[in-house]
């Protein structure tokens, strides 16, 4: 079975932030074989500045980049689009301890051997749920949310 075969082909439009060329050009390569349309930020202020000039279905971030960390860019995005799904992809996930709650991102993933295969199947998963509204990194619930969950 062909690689185009095992897995769907989208046109949903992909905004990758990096301030690293060669993860984003890698990166970039799958996903555009896929069929993802895909924009590329090499910062966090380029990616807000792209945000800002169209639409997007899906973000993937880098959490170390400098003058704005990927958490941070997380956050600002949260405040304008809620719902957008978000990965964060790290090679510090375990020594930072980054995880869904503590970052906002809807996915997060580990640079490793495996990071390909993960992120495809992130992207596939996240594109394919339904709209939620997510919490930037750090924001309680709501005192009316907290009523609801006691």
């Amino acid at each position: 079975m062909s690689r185009r075969n095992s897995y769907p082909i989208s046109d949903a439009r992909i905004l990758l932030v990096d301030d690293n060329a060669h993860g984003l050009s890698a990166r970039r390569c799958v996903l555009e074989e896929l069929g993802y349309r895909i924009t590329t930020a090499a910062s966090g202020a380029d990616a807000l500045d792209q945000f800002h000039r169209q639409a997007f279905d899906l973000v993937v971030t880098d959490f170390k980049m400098p003058r704005m960390d990927g958490v941070e860019l997380i956050a600002r995005l949260r405040k304008q689009a809620p719902g957008l799904p978000i990965i964060l992809i790290s090679g510090f996930v375990d020594s930072l301890g980054l995880d869904e709650e503590t970052t906002g991102a809807d996915a997060v993933i580990q640079k490793s051997a495996n990071e390909v295969s993960h992120l495809v199947r992130s992207v596939g998963r996240l594109l394919r749920r339904p709209p939620a509204k997510k919490r930037a990194a750090g924001e309680t619930p709501s005192v009316k949310s907290k009523r609801k969950s006691v």
